[in-house]
């Protein structure tokens, strides 16, 4: 690895300290980025295979601490996460069978830790600087957290009665269970933080004010205003949005339904708009997508329970017109074709003229997404009169002033939101005092070699157990889906993963050629490379592989191809493979580091 590092004297929680070092290198980086891939996905960089290990070995509280370090609600974001993370798996890739369960472990953690578990805080001295967040979704949270832990006093604003924002009420109970959400909002508001609810700002109070009574002012208020098909027919009763749908559920007023309701949308309200119906009463619940399952932006865990339920999904169709006259009766449909990939990365989808058809409906609900709602404030704003900030400083063109989140950016998942508010703490911190309070630094340990047995290798995904259809609607319809990892099961799971956090590595002095890490390797890792080609910022950018012994430079083991068996060390007769630990860790920084 690289010699720009920090020894560090201290270890983790299950293993005594040897030889850790943090290293700040670019190449350092570039390698995690490369071989751990499900933390690279993660939007909250957590540090996937630690947590796993954690559990694994019986430490459910550490592995929950892990999560939280990054990502604040492991409990929450268990449940419901878009899990970015199990879409770069290495299990997952071809001819090494399903990605591992990362979510689920997640959760079992959650689940599983003691009753009685602390949680610990990495806290600054008090900054003598007050903030005010506005909105308290997950980026207001996250916010909030890392700002009052870092030392500010904060205030957090919410127009809706209770805090969450599409946490609470934007998703059912039966996803995500409100004492599970409101338990880890107040380990969050617990730091100190003061809570103020049913302020709306740009109402109650402007955003001028503020600025005038606090040091700085974050607009992480979300999407609340639903985006409309802008076809006829609209504007009818028994047409409702998806937002509006979901928000009246979660706040105590169900909506009347009817028999047949037609859901329109492709995304995670949809999906949970077609479920709530059936739970509301409908018999007759579809879901109509203008493109093909392939291209839905949800789960396959939600796209087969909510099949399981009864919920049919209708493909590329492309609603025209809402027919009725004095209600909704129908909506008029074409049948769409789908052609090459965007570069947004979905595809352009076009009717097929002569096509059309009615479908009747009792109720049409249309969820094709939401955006910002206006707040009057300085500053510049987008062609919606959106308040603009910068996607990476999260500045406003008001000194003071910063966005962030849904509210930035527009409808994205949970998990981004979350790292956004983050993110976005961070830089007011260090635009108030001049100073870093964390970094993300590469933490380098010597490792054992691992013991996981190349049998765990064929160990099937562990599905996640769930409520029977027929107990889901009666007697409870806010019952919780989705059951959770009982302990044997989350420790088969964690046995699946690879633990690409371990770095193996070939000592070219002692390394005699011998080819039986090649031939004991089960797959195509371990490479004769007459050339390793490195970039300008010191990473391994390719291997040059030769099967001529006349050009072989050296023997390399390609960790983004290794699936971390030690077959190779076991076999190795002169003892040249190492194995180190290489995790992307935040690291708190004290007193604070220069800016």
């Amino acid at each position: 690895m690289s010699n720009n590092i920090h020894h560090e004297g201290s270890g983790d929680l299950t293993e005594p300290a040897k030889n850790i070092i943090y290293s700040t290198d670019p190449a350092d980086f570039h390698y995690v980025s490369v071989n751990v891939p499900c933390q690279s996905a993660c939007p909250a960089q957590t540090n996937v295979p630690a947590y796993i290990r954690a559990l694994y070995e019986g430490w459910y509280g550490d592995s929950y601490d892990l999560n939280r370090i990054v990502n604040l609600m492991p409990g929450v974001l268990g449940r419901i996460c878009s899990r970015p993370c199990e879409q770069k798996c290495r299990h997952g890739e071809h001819e090494l069978g399903r990605a591992v369960n990362i979510c689920h472990v997640k959760r079992a953690a959650s689940d599983h830790k003691d009753v009685n578990h602390v949680l610990l805080e990495p806290l600054f001295p008090p900054l003598g600087k007050k903030v005010c967040v506005v909105g308290s979704g997950p980026a207001g949270l996250a916010a909030a957290h890392d700002l009052s832990a870092t030392g500010a006093h904060v205030t957090l604003l919410e127009a809706l009665d209770e805090p969450g924002g599409m946490l609470r009420y934007g998703i059912p109970e039966f996803r995500l269970p409100r004492d599970i959400l409101t338990t880890e909002i107040e380990s969050i508001l617990r730091l100190g933080i003061t809570l103020k609810t049913g302020v709306r700002v740009g109402a109650d109070v402007s955003v001028e004010q503020l600025l005038s009574d606090y040091d700085a002012v974050l607009i992480a208020a979300g999407c609340y205003t639903s985006k409309q098909l802008e076809i006829p027919g609209e504007h009818l009763p028994g047409v409702l949005s998806g937002l509006d749908f979901v928000m009246q559920i979660a706040s105590g007023h169900s909506p009347e339904v009817g028999e047949r309701v037609l859901v329109l949308g492709a995304g995670f309200t949809a999906f949970d708009c077609a479920r709530s119906a059936l739970r509301l009463g409908a018999e007759d619940v579809s879901i109509c997508i203008r493109a093909t399952e392939h291209d839905l932006r949800v789960t396959e865990d939600e796209i087969y329970e909510t099949k399981r339920e009864g919920i049919r999904i209708k493909g590329l169709i492309a609603a025209n017109r809402v027919v009725g006259q004095m209600t909704v009766e129908g909506v008029e449909f074409s049948r769409t074709e789908p052609r090459e990939v965007l570069s947004s990365g979905r595809r352009r989808i076009i009717p097929i003229p002569g096509s059309e058809f009615i479908e009747p409906a009792d109720t049409v609900i249309v969820a094709i997404g939401q955006g910002a709602e206006p707040i009057p404030s300085p500053g510049k704003k987008n062609e919606r009169g959106v308040l603009e900030g910068d996607p990476k400083t999260f500045r406003t063109s008001v000194p003071r002033l910063y966005a962030t989140g849904d509210f930035n950016t527009g409808p994205t998942t949970v998990i981004e939101s979350l790292a956004a508010g983050r993110k976005a703490a961070e830089r007011i911190a260090e635009d108030l005092t001049g100073k870093k309070f964390r970094e993300w630094s590469i933490r380098i340990q010597d490792a054992k070699i691992t013991d996981r047995q190349r049998s765990w290798d064929f160990i099937p995904r562990q599905e996640m157990p769930s409520v029977p259809i027929e107990n889901r609607l009666n007697p409870c319809p806010t019952v919780e889906i989705e059951i959770g990892y009982p302990k044997g099961q989350a420790l088969e799971e964690s046995k699946r993963c690879y633990l690409c956090y371990l770095h193996y590595e070939i000592d070219i002095s002692k390394c005699i050629y011998c080819r039986l890490c090649i031939d004991s390797a089960p797959r195509d890792c371990i490479k004769l490379v007459s050339e390793v080609i490195v970039g300008r910022d010191g990473a391994i950018q390719e291997l040059v592989e030769t099967s001529d012994w006349r050009n072989v430079s050296a023997v390399v083991i390609d960790n983004s191809r290794c699936i971390r068996c030690g077959e190779c060390v076991r076999v190795c007769p002169v003892d040249c493979i190492s194995v180190s630990k290489v995790e992307l860790v935040e690291r708190a920084l004290q007193g604070g580091g220069e800016s």
